[in-house]
């Protein structure tokens, strides 16, 4: 076994001269019996918006400070070490900045051996050791308490997670081993696995106490008093610890091989087998089952190492970064004390998405909202619609009875355009279709005042073609919405030539306030994601057009680790729609896009995919098949997947030297956000930069240094 004080930290530490150091402040709390307790605060010296963080020299003195404890404690000086954090935070974890520069396996590995040296040393004090988790607690942070004899949990937690996985991580301090020997392989299954992969879910303090991660909960008001109380009982034997949800015999023999294998399946359905730190993840939860601490440390040390250094965490650090820092800052927003104030909303539609329209901004802007359309039938409808959603809402615990009330009553309906007159921004949710566009604004433009702004949701017509009658095209802006509407974080803002910046400015404050990310993009058919999308999919008609079956155009892009097929992502837009995306880039770069009359006849069949009476794919639908029958020049899976990825590559390309946004990364941003492209990819650009892509298409990449790790070379020196 790896003896991890013999271990040369430098040149880990050598990655850390501007850290931001987490320091362990140890001051003594006497306790019943003439007993002290040392109580050991971690805190960086800044407030609650930087997060106390775990890197290589906060270890280091974490280390430090516990060794110091154990050799009071050998005097009889100390009878048990609590740990806690500042107000508000227990550790948020490593520093992903210093993560993503290590550059070597021998350097990550050390990575993972410091974490284990400096937490594990909880264990090895002589007397009880607990950590009072009063805040946040992420990753390193959670493992801290893990590390540790005993813990308690503040009710008002907000978030307690092993989040490692969504990062292209694993719990490599001890997570991995200790979780499931402490609250069972189910549930370590759930927290290390199922909630980081739905969208991050974290944990309150009430559920980490009922999955027994924690052994009692206290208020907040008396967190802190109440936990060294319980551990003074615990320290004094007065107070007995019961954990029902550790482990025993007949779970080890029984149900945690089952209980893994089913892990593995969901895992394989939902994300495919592309991303690795799952799986990863998966295959040390199997094997925490039985050996030694010390061995679960070392399998966590090899696989952490693995993941530090390889393509996937970086993409992944990459696609991290803009999600929280560009998405938070985006590129060519006008300033916002250009915007225009906005005190009513207006909604052209009543239809599905007009509603849902209607329903997120009336939710987050808290301003009265009125829908309107062809009569008062489907004008009522829409706004029953509305008001039962509210009302779902309510009947979850979400908002108060007074809230929705506030909320349903901000709701109106009307046939009568006049009654928009007071709108400041008016969006429409009509038909795809140029005139029926034109016609609703040329309408409404009638009522509202000159600098009232036009929003459109179309997502693939000209935004200048648009406003193109309108008397001030100066005030339309696109605002392109994904669904489902509620979900999807991300809205296209297209800056027609026409845009001023007020409008700019309007629709950037609107989509920040409905709590979305939005990026500007310029005025061309598909904007960002939709231009992408239609490339892929053209391209996966176009081989099965040209007689390549189904199943193989199906399987070409499984290295992408996309949320879906080709096929099932055609039958979630709607085939129609899918037709008519393809046509629409046929028209504008006949070059380069491929239409599809096939698709047009599958989309009036109905459908490509056999599905079960659940609607689970079971494969291809013998009149689909039928229908693109006679093609004679099929493709193989690789030829496929080189057409699509040099195709993306040159289109990026053409998008970026023609301006569509500011940068790659905000063609990354959208895929990740507005597709829901994978973090493992970094969004796009990455990947093709990785496979060679952008080299074999213009002979550079689109990233100085591209996005990738430090490769197989490390691997085989560290072996060696």
């Amino acid at each position: 076994m790896t003896d991890y004080s013999t271990i040369d930290f430098g040149p880990l530490v050598a990655l850390s001269d501007d850290e931001v150091v987490t320091h362990s402040y140890v001051r003594d709390v006497p306790i019943s019996g003439g007993r002290t307790l040392a109580l050991v605060t971690l805190d960086n010296g800044r407030d609650h918006t930087r997060p106390n963080t775990l890197g290589p020299v906060t270890l280091l003195e974490f280390a430090a400070a516990m060794d110091a404890l154990k050799e009071r404690a050998a005097r009889g000086e100390v009878h048990g070490v609590a740990v806690t954090g500042k107000p508000f935070i227990l550790a948020a974890g490593a520093d992903l900045s210093k993560v993503a520069e290590i550059p070597s396996f021998a350097v990550g590995k050390q990575l993972a051996q410091l974490g284990h040296y400096a937490l594990g040393k909880q264990s090895e004090l002589g007397v009880p050791s607990f950590v009072f988790i009063n805040g946040l607690a992420l990753g390193g942070g959670l493992e801290i308490g893990l590390n540790a004899d005993y813990r308690t949990v503040d009710e008002s937690v907000p978030a307690i997670a092993l989040p490692e996985v969504f990062l292209g991580l694993i719990p490599g301090w001890g997570g991995a081993y200790l979780l499931p020997n402490l609250i069972g392989i189910e549930n370590a299954l759930k927290v290390v696995i199922e909630n980081p992969l739905k969208n991050n879910r974290t944990l309150k303090g009430k559920d980490a106490l009922g999955l027994g991660i924690a052994d009692v909960m206290f208020p907040s008001s008396m967190f802190l008093e109440k936990s060294i109380a319980w551990a003074d009982g615990v320290i004094a034997g007065t107070t007995k610890v019961s954990r029902p949800n550790t482990p025993g015999k007949v779970e080890r023999l029984v149900k945690w091989d089952a209980a893994v294998g089913i892990a593995r399946k969901m895992l394989e359905s939902r994300i495919g087998t592309v991303a690795k730190s799952p799986y990863m993840a998966l295959d040390l939860l199997k094997a925490a089952k039985g050996g030694t601490k010390a061995e679960g440390f070392e399998r966590e040390d090899d696989a952490l190492a693995t993941l530090v250094t390889g393509d996937q965490l970086q993409a992944s650090i990459y696609a991290f970064n803009l999600v929280q820092k560009r998405a938070k800052r985006p590129a060519g927003a006008p300033d916002k004390s250009l915007a225009k104030p906005i005190t009513q909303v207006g909604v052209i539609g009543a239809g599905l998405m007009a509603s849902q329209f209607a329903l997120l901004f009336v939710r987050r802007l808290r301003v009265p909202v009125v829908i309107t359309d062809l009569d008062q039938a489907r004008v009522d409808k829409g706004v029953a619609y509305i008001h039962d959603e509210i009302a779902a809402l309510e009947g979850k615990g979400r908002i108060t009875k007074d809230e929705a009330n506030r909320l349903q009553a901000l709701v109106t309906g009307t046939t009568n355009k006049a009654d928009f007159a007071d709108c400041d921004w008016v969006i429409e949710a009509v038909f795809e279709e140029l005139g029926v566009k034109q016609a609703v604004f040329a309408e409404i433009e009638q009522y509202i005042a000159p600098d009232a702004i036009l929003a459109t949701n179309t997502s693939s017509l000209s935004v200048e073609q648009i406003g193109a009658e309108l008397q001030h095209p100066e005030r339309l802006v696109g605002f392109h919405f994904f669904n489902p509407v509620a979900v999807m974080p991300l809205i296209e803002v297209v800056n027609a030539p026409q845009t001023n910046e007020q409008s700019l400015s309007t629709a950037m404050v609107v989509a920040g306030k409905l709590r979305k990310t939005a990026v500007i993009t310029k005025d061309t058919p598909g904007f960002v994601v939709n231009r992408i999308l239609a490339k892929l999919l053209g391209e996966a008609m176009n081989a099965v057009d040209t007689g390549t079956p189904f199943d193989v155009v199906n399987h070409a892009l499984d290295s992408f680790g996309l949320p879906m097929t080709p096929f099932e992502l055609l039958e979630l837009v709607g085939l129609k729609v899918g037709a008519h995306v393809l046509d629409t880039h046929h028209a504008a770069f006949p070059d380069r896009f491929f239409e599809s009359e096939n698709l047009h006849k599958l989309a009036e069949y109905g459908r490509i995919l056999e599905r079960d009476s659940k609607g689970k794919v079971k494969g291809f639908d013998k009149g689909a098949v039928k229908i693109v029958s006679g093609g004679t020049t099929a493709m193989t899976g690789d030829e496929i997947l080189r057409r699509v990825e040099d195709g993306l590559a040159d289109e990026i390309k053409r998008m970026l030297d023609d301006e569509v946004v500011h940068a790659a990364e905000d063609i990354d941003l959208c895929m990740i956000l507005g597709a829901g492209w994978p973090f493992q990819m970094g969004g796009i650009t990455p990947y093709l930069d990785r496979v060679g892509a952008s080299e074999r298409v213009f002979g550079d990449t689109f990233h100085h240094p591209p996005v990738r790790g430090v490769g197989s070379e490390a691997l085989v020196s560290a072996s060696a």
